[in-house]
């Protein structure tokens, strides 16, 4: 099998990131380059996608919330809600107790 080389030209700052996220996966430029093109013969489309999906800071402050609320619920320190109902209800006497 025969090695061309094929000149790419990009910003020096799109190269550096690139590769980042390149070395992030286990890949330099160069797999992820051959990869990408095998990848649209193949599929006979541009569908390589390797990006991982990670939450923003604040879904992961949501997830804390939730993971403490539910620990305080099963630690008995705050009680649950049979409804909806229940639970607005709550919040409205806390509210007029305020």
């Amino acid at each position: 099998m025969a090695s061309v080389m094929y000149p790419i030209r990009v910003d020096d700052a799109l190269k550096r990131d690139a590769a980042r996220v390149a070395e992030y996966y286990g890949f330099d430029l160069a797999s992820v380059t051959r990869a990408f093109w095998k990848q649209m013969v193949r599929t006979e489309s541009i569908p390589l996608t390797l990006r991982s999906e990670e939450p923003n800071e604040e879904s992961l402050e949501a997830i804390r919330e939730t993971e403490e609320i539910f620990a305080a619920y099963e630690a008995g320190e705050r009680k649950g809600f049979d409804s909806a109902e229940a639970m607005f209800a709550a919040i409205r006497n806390d509210d007029a107790e305020a």
